[in-house]
């Protein structure tokens, strides 16, 4: 169950007999105990330095960013380059760029080419629940869905780094939910936009009309009755990581238990593609060590109305809740033309949860698109954007060489 629920909100890695790395027993121990390390304790443990930032934003939430201010190729007193903000998607949080290792993790790659690597945790994630005044065990404190991470996260997270390190810009990685936020901030905060030198949109998600996942599409037939029934019943939290979990995850998929091993791996396909080529199944005690993350509730309905919608707009409260809202019987669209930055945008043909003829509607829309990137290989699919074994060659050069064009 947690399984599937986590592809649902990180959508889509691997299916099929998955294939597993031969590795001595030494390297097996260690890359289990990374499945129990925070995230400080892992960069450090493969030689990365970090720092853990606490960034307020203007309602009152406490989000935990993590840095990596340079990696094994640019030491404190080398040259660096330009901050990138690295966001993670739905039920994630920042350790996912780094649960790959050194070689394959975005976080570590992006240092090693002397990026100044900023690892954000959206609200509500096991790394940011935290507020000024309200308590995560009261539902006032879960009120709250994509559209106030674009508003409210990003802009103070974006203003805190630029005032640590003493840029006028940054780059933005983003991924799913991660570039949700973005295209709302991008929207809505104009004022923003000479602070971004780049945005790299992984598996974009604004528009959802081609979604092909059968869970995701049967939750958004009951997304009016589901938000009454969660709200009924106190469910305004979804998915936390707990040890329990984490514990489950990490002895069913293990390499001594093949057949378990399986099963992990064909849940994790099973909303979002297949792929078993791409998996790495020695890792998935890993990946499952630390997702899913938490999230609001409200998030997965938020997706829900827009599927249901067609549109990429605000959240839905109903007829008497948007004219109390919005003054209107429906909520408002987010007007993508204004958001004029550099964007590239990284798709895949497999990908259920991004699909292709939705980024196609959302690259219409958007004013400064750089570049749509189709990657190469067919059977690439939404979670294979942070854990794929070629990752690196598929997606990251690429991501790299047209960050580094804004560099010069």
């Amino acid at each position: 169950m947690r399984l599937i629920l986590c592809s649902f909100g990180l959508f889509a890695l691997v299916l099929g007999k998955p294939t597993t790395d031969l590795i001595d027993s030494e390297l097996l121990k260690s890359i289990n105990e990374d499945a129990y390390l925070k995230l400080p304790e892992l960069a450090q443990k493969y030689g990365y330095p970090t720092e853990t930032h606490t960034v307020p934003t203007d309602d009152g939430y406490l989000l935990t960013v993590h840095r990596i201010p340079y990696g094994r190729n640019c030491g404190p007193d080398k040259p660096r380059k330009s901050p990138v903000l690295v966001q993670h998607g739905l039920l994630c949080s920042s350790i996912d760029w780094l649960v790959m290792g050194p070689e394959k993790g975005l976080g570590y790659i992006l240092a090693d080419d002397c990026f100044d690597v900023w690892l954000g945790n959206s609200r509500g994630n096991t790394e940011s629940r935290a507020h000024v005044s309200l308590d995560p065990s009261k539902a006032k404190f879960w009120k709250f869905s994509w559209h106030e991470m674009g508003i409210y996260d990003l802009p103070a997270v974006i203003d805190y780094i630029l005032n640590v390190t003493q840029q006028p810009a940054l780059h933005y990685v983003g991924h799913s939910q991660g570039t949700t936020q973005f295209f709302i901030f991008a929207s809505e905060k104009p004022e923003y936009h000479q602070k971004i030198k780049s945005m790299h949109a992984l598996a974009p998600v604004a528009f959802m009309n081609h979604l092909e996942s059968p869970f995701v599409k049967a939750l958004s037939y009951l997304n009016g009755p589901l938000e009454d029934i969660t709200s009924l019943i106190g469910l305004n939290e979804f998915l936390p990581t707990t040890k329990f979990l984490s514990n489950l995850g990490g002895n069913l998929c293990v390499d001594e238990h093949p057949t378990l091993q399986a099963i992990c791996a064909d849940v994790l396909f099973l909303l979002c593609g297949f792929d078993s080529v791409e998996l790495n199944a020695t890792m998935l005690p890993v990946i499952v060590g630390h997702t899913p993350a938490g999230a609001s509730t409200r998030q997965l309905l938020h997706y829900a109305q827009e599927i249901v919608s067609g549109k990429f707009r605000q959240y839905d409260y109903g007829l008497l809740g948007n004219l109390k809202h919005y003054n209107s019987v429906h909520p408002p669209e987010y007007d993508l033309t204004k958001a004029n930055v550099p964007i590239a945008l990284h798709y895949s043909r497999n990908d259920w949860m991004a699909a292709e003829k939705d980024v196609e509607r959302l690259a219409e829309k958007l004013p400064n698109v750089i570049g749509r990137f189709l990657v190469k290989f067919d059977q690439f699919n939404h979670l294979d954007y942070m854990w794929a074994i070629h990752v690196r060659p598929y997606l990251y050069d690429r991501v790299l060489n047209l960050m580094n064009r804004f560099e010069i």
